[in-house]
């Protein structure tokens, strides 16, 4: 019974990951949802930006702190190894989706392409950022990445195996491309109003902050030799740059 809790738990974990993945591209993209980046609100300029700031932190805290392996060491006695990766797939989705609602726009114009033949390309490379977000994490191990190997697994009663460095496609020319498709997708766009601008500015200082004196320094305690080595040879988030 146990098992079978695990596994529903991880899948609507999941089900809440895809949710705010595909409402993230929507309210960066400003359509289709009926709150974007840039839907009217009454707060003054203040106000927007105090909450904004702390919506992010939240995120920010959420996501870098239950990141770190001493955390995850200690929050898995707690849950149990099976649904810790559900676990913080769920809540760094909850986080974003608090984002969304709480968000306060600031409609002040930064720029604006009325040339119909940029605005359509501007469009589609914040497509291709999300594109890229989506096929990097199949580049490595999506299903684990997001906690369904593991729920499965133990559903099943198979230990799951130890992740392995992988550098395949994407990874061979950048060390996060996720984190690239993010940042192209969150500053590609016809119009930049200031509250987006925000966003934009403080989301990439947190990847980053975060990538290179957190994530990677967590991935040459793991890896070593492998990683160090990696790293001299491919650039951490700007293609066709030194490593």
């Amino acid at each position: 019974m146990k098992k079978v809790i695990i596994l529903v738990y991880g899948l609507i974990a999941y089900l809440v990951f895809l949710i705010s993945f595909l409402y993230a591209i929507a309210f960066v993209g400003d359509f289709l949802v009926p709150k974007t980046i840039n839907s009217e609100t009454e707060s003054s300029l203040l106000s927007a930006i105090i909450t904004n700031v702390v919506l992010l932190s939240v995120f920010a805290i959420q996501h870098s702190v239950m990141a770190r392996p001493a955390f995850k060491a200690w929050w898995t006695k707690i849950i149990g190894k099976p649904a810790e990766r559900s676990t913080y797939i769920l809540l760094t989705s909850l986080a974003l989706l608090l984002l969304f609602w709480k968000w306060q726009a600031i409609n002040t114009v930064v720029w604006e392409v009325n040339n119909n033949v940029l605005a359509m390309i501007l469009l589609g490379i914040a497509a291709l950022g999300w594109l890229i977000v989506l096929l990097s994490t199949f580049m490595i191990n999506h299903f684990e990445l997001f906690g369904l190997t593991q729920i499965f697994n133990n559903f099943k009663n198979r230990t799951s195996p130890t992740a392995t460095f992988q550098t395949n496609y994407l990874y061979k020319i950048v060390r996060h491309p996720i984190m690239l498709g993010f940042i192209i997708a969150f500053w590609a766009t016809p119009l930049m109003t200031l509250g987006h601008f925000l966003f934009a500015v403080i989301t990439t200082l947190y990847i980053l902050i975060a990538v290179k004196f957190l994530e990677e320094k967590d991935l040459r305690i793991s890896l070593g030799k492998d990683y160090e080595k990696y790293q001299q040879k491919v650039p951490m988030i700007i293609p066709f740059t030194k490593g």
